[in-house]
């Protein structure tokens, strides 16, 4: 199976190159680009991969311009740290996403269900402009965005504002933290579930344990292998939420918007 990568982080790249190896030796990677322009210009020069594994956000623009030029009818794995409006309408048409660092076992079962898509690609063509159409109206998608949690607290179910949540964290079950440091269990399996409920404007997938509210964060410490530690307002001063060196350039990105 031939495969595509468009990533503009070289070592992630590399990373995904060699794990890709490990998951499956049938995998051949036919190019990696690392930008809009230089993905337009293999796709004019190439035929098209069996699978594409790429990022969202890249150093020129967004992936998706790639496939609003070229009509794409393989496989698209996005393998992001940029959780944008994207991710929700991607998930909704049965297209696979890994979230930055790639999980090796997540990694395994989206290149098989990219195998078992390949015996379809009609409905592939559909699903990609789907997924376009979905893009290009926003406000219909910030419309599912949740408002309240229901927190489970001493057999009690408290309704807490999301603006009033500081971060989630999975320990064995998903808790929500508020602003005041009140700590509620949430009756979801999975960050994931919860994660698609919640505006990626103002929540920031952290790490694959925890996601936190942009407006809990008090400051971001820089540390000395790349990786980057927030600090979050007081009374959750003391909470450690560190974002890992791969994650570090998109979660500054997210800041900045």
């Amino acid at each position: 199976m031939n495969a595509l990568i468009i990533e503009d982080e070289k070592l992630v790249a590399l990373e995904l190159t060699a794990s890709l190896a490990e998951v499956d030796p049938g995998i051949k990677i036919v190019g990696t680009v690392s930008s809009v322009k230089t993905a337009l210009r293999w796709f004019a020069e190439n035929a098209e991969p069996d699978v594409i594994f790429a990022d969202i956000q890249l150093s020129d623009g967004i992936s998706f311009t790639i496939f609003e030029k070229f009509k794409i009818s393989c496989p698209v794995i996005f393998t992001t740290a940029y959780n944008e409006h994207a991710i929700r309408a991607f998930k909704v048409n049965g297209i696979d996403y890994l979230l930055k660092p790639v999980d090796w076992d997540e990694l395994r079962q989206a290149v098989a269900k990219a195998r078992a898509l390949t015996k379809n690609q009609n409905k592939l063509v559909v699903d990609v402009q789907k997924l376009m159409d979905a893009l290009n109206t926003p406000a219909s998608l910030k419309s599912t965005y949740k408002e309240h949690f229901l927190g489970n607290a001493r057999n009690s179910w408290v309704p807490v504002k999301i603006a009033d949540v500081a971060y989630i964290i999975r320990d064995e079950l998903n808790f929500m933290v508020t602003n005041t440091s009140e700590r509620y269990i949430l009756d979801y399996d999975t960050l994931d579930e919860i994660e698609t409920m919640l505006n990626p404007d103002l929540f920031y997938r952290a790490s694959r344990h925890c996601l936190v509210n942009i407006n809990a964060v008090q400051s971001v410490k820089g540390l000395a292998n790349l990786k980057l530690q927030l600090v979050l307002k007081t009374p959750n001063h003391q909470v450690q939420i560190d974002i890992s060196r791969d994650k570090a350039p998109s979660f500054k990105k997210w800041l900045e918007k």
